[in-house]
């Protein structure tokens, strides 16, 4: 059993259409790894100039390991960038009944 790790009651919104603040959570945390690696490509571009590494950087192949490295640092950003949406999903499962999806049919056959 996983122990769910997000946080519970009600977010702050700050636009009309909920997928509005989703999209702009989603975009503040792209701007927030954009800014980061920047600066730290920039590190390493100014001291690969200044070491005469720069061929070997653009020679350089990955092994495995640094391969798996990267894909778990991938799919760790991912389900930053993707929070809201998990989470009002689970929400949303967690809040579905026979009931509720029954009612749900009924107001769509009726509008």
């Amino acid at each position: 059993m996983s122990l769910r790790r997000d946080a519970r009651g009600k977010r702050p919104q700050f636009y009309a259409d909920p997928a509005m603040d989703q999209a702009m959570s989603m975009i503040m945390v792209l701007a927030e790894e954009y800014s980061a690696l920047r600066d730290r490509l920039d590190t390493v571009e100014r001291v690969a100039t200044s070491a005469g590494l720069a061929a070997a950087i653009e020679a350089y192949e990955p092994p495995q390991d640094v391969l798996e490295l990267r894909e778990a640092r991938r799919q760790a950003f991912l389900s930053r960038l993707f929070y809201l949406a998990r989470k009002d999903a689970t929400d949303a499962a967690e809040n579905s009944s026979d009931a509720s999806f029954t009612a749900t049919i009924n107001d769509i056959a009726k509008g």
